[in-house]
């Protein structure tokens, strides 16, 4: 094992997977000359070239629709883009020819393609630039929607992902690009629907992905110093959703929290909450209860900032709730 950076965990995924696979290509806005707008294809195209990793013009939707016509003809692309929020733009070609490729061809044809980017706040970006969009693409049916927290996940599940034959959303956060990590120097990967319970507890289940676990994990060690055992499972993957590994620790701990940046009204930790009433209502204690980002636009003042991101404080006081406690 080695201590590598969180972006250098993601080009080591790719660059290992282009090596083994003259059909896996790159393409976005800024990958090849640049090296990336934040340098996670630094000396791509020096090693592979410009036929395989290639600058596009600004334009996510002509470009997106490139790589989904490349798949469909046998290529497997990975897709950059700078910011999911940008592949606003490009929605209808993730969407409407990526997801539904399969199916309308009657299985003639098969999408093998990869969406990656950053999503979700990296501070004082303002409303326009500092959305969470996973649940967005977990409703679609023929879509896989993965969002690693750390730099081993996040290789493992990459070349999962480069390799799987349906269309992959592959959630990333330029917040954590900079993070380190132990990350193996053998190949490995990590099967894509299976979560990982980062840290084991018998008192409360913390359900978390993305840098949200850090919030997760931090709120555990907090509630530690109050005598709380709090059990911290990492999703990793969206769609498919890990429902088992869920349920079993509910079982264990009785009571449940959900923390998920994204806005409250139809995401992801409400249908984890449905999913656990479902399927373990009679284990439970108390209510599921969730901790998201406000139900509002997202502001450039750090204050509101700070107001709008779930936090250790809310989550803590969360779990005094569902445990019945004076918060």
């Amino acid at each position: 094992m080695r201590e590598i950076r969180f972006r250098d965990a993601l080009r080591e995924a790719m660059s290992e997977e282009m090596r083994r696979d003259e059909k896996v290509l790159l393409l976005g806005e800024e990958v090849a000359e640049y090296n990336g707008a934040y340098k996670v294809t630094q000396g791509m195209l020096d090693e592979f070239g410009a036929k395989r990793v290639i600058d596009t013009p600004i334009s996510e939707l002509g470009f997106a629709g490139i790589g989904v016509g490349m798949a469909m003809n046998g290529l497997r692309p990975i897709v950059e883009f700078m910011t999911w929020n940008f592949a606003l733009l490009a929605i209808d070609q993730v969407v409407n020819s990526s997801a539904k490729m399969l199916a309308m061809s009657g299985g003639q044809f098969t999408n093998s393609i990869v969406f990656r980017g950053p999503s979700g706040s990296a501070g004082q970006l303002g409303a326009q630039h500092s959305q969470t969009f996973e649940n967005w693409y977990a409703n679609v049916p023929g879509l896989k929607v993965i969002s690693p927290s750390n730099p081993y996940d996040a290789k493992g599940l990459l070349k999962s992902a480069i390799r799987d034959n349906d269309p992959v959303v592959f959630m990333e956060s330029e917040l954590m690009y900079g993070d380190k990590g132990e990350v193996p120097e053998d190949e490995y990967t990590i099967p894509i629907g299976l979560a990982d319970v980062k840290r084991q507890g018998t008192d409360v289940t913390l359900v978390s992905f993305n840098k949200m676990m850090k919030v997760a994990l931090d709120s555990a060690a907090e509630l530690e110093k109050e005598g709380i055992s709090a059990e911290v499972i990492d999703l990793r993957t969206i769609r498919p959703l890990d429902l088992e590994t869920i349920v079993r620790s509910v079982q264990k701990t009785n009571r449940c929290v959900v923390i998920d940046e994204s806005w409250p009204y139809g995401g992801i930790s409400a249908e984890i909450g449905f999913r656990i009433q479902r399927e373990a209502f009679d284990y439970l204690d108390a209510p599921v209860y969730r901790v998201n980002g406000a139900d509002a636009s997202m502001h450039y003042a750090p204050n509101l900032v700070a107001a709008y991101l779930p936090s250790v404080e809310k989550v803590v006081k969360a779990v005094k709730e569902v445990s019945y406690m004076e918060a």
